[in-house]
């Protein structure tokens, strides 16, 4: 099992693989797959609690899917997302919310949504024993402030701005980056700024590492991002088994005789 030492140190030497999962048997195909990094991610919001957002995610969601995803997973470094207003308000808080992803959750790791305010609290964290991962450009949890999901860092003050949170987690112990939804050239310049590695998403191909929500890649989503790409079409596939088991009900096909078991005995029951 790769640990944080492990993915820093992959910065500029081969690339970090990362999916999101958020129940066990995703959890257990994505770790057997190989990929370094298994994000427990708040999109579960929208992916599996049926929300239009990530902001009504819970604490305790996240530590009940984040559970679930630590049992199964043997070689994947586990990372939990913090959900809307679970860092940031309070220090104390803070750390109390961060640390139940690792000791009731199993985490490895938790990730941050970033700005000004989580310099202090990531090296807090790390002074603690709490590992994080620092995720600027395209934070979702500021759908409302955005008004929506637009590209980050597209103007010199926005892309300045960017590079010099990225310079400041990573200078307060975040042990890699997730950039998100930022012009590649920006996402070229903080990756060869910085000493940790960084993940993309929406990135470009300069980062050290890529990540992608599985729903996306394996094609179980109604909708995708433009930067994202579909490599299957579960959606698809269970379109059709679940139409296939509705007629085969409907027309008595199913159960047949090897699906069901007669106990002789009972014969004289009635």
């Amino acid at each position: 099992m790769p640990t944080v030492r492990d993915i820093r140190a992959k910065a500029g030497e081969e690339p970090i693989t990362m999916l999101t999962a958020y129940d066990a048997p995703t959890a257990a195909l994505v770790d057997q797959a190989g990929v370094d990094i298994i994000l427990v991610g708040d999109s579960l919001g929208n992916t599996s609690l049926g929300y239009d957002t990530t902001l009504p995610v819970t604490v305790d969601d996240m530590v009940r899917h984040t559970s679930a995803v630590a049992r199964t997973t043997e070689d994947a470094l586990v990372v939990a997302d913090m959900p809307f207003l679970s860092i940031g308000v309070d220090e104390s808080e803070s750390v109390e919310n961060a640390g139940r992803m690792l000791k009731e959750a199993d985490a490895h790791a938790v990730k941050l949504e970033c700005g000004p305010h989580t310099v202090e609290l990531t090296e807090k964290l790390v002074q603690l024993g709490i590992p994080v991962m620092a995720h600027l450009g395209l934070t979702p949890q500021h759908v409302n402030q955005y008004g929506g999901y637009p590209r980050q860092g597209t103007d010199r003050e926005a892309a300045e701005r960017i590079l010099d949170l990225a310079e400041a987690h990573a200078d307060a112990g975040a042990f890699s980056l997730v950039l998100e939804h930022v012009p590649s050239n920006l996402a070229k310049e903080v990756t060869e700024a910085l000493d940790i590695p960084t993940i993309g998403i929406g990135a470009g191909p300069d980062c050290d590492g890529q990540v992608l929500v599985v729903d996306d890649a394996v094609g179980l989503s109604e909708w995708s991002p433009s930067f994202a790409k579909q490599f299957g079409n579960v959606r698809e596939e269970m379109e059709s088994a679940i139409d296939d088991y509705v007629t085969a009900v409907e027309s008595g096909e199913f159960p047949a005789e090897e699906h069901s078991y007669e106990e002789h005995d009972l014969d004289e029951l009635y």
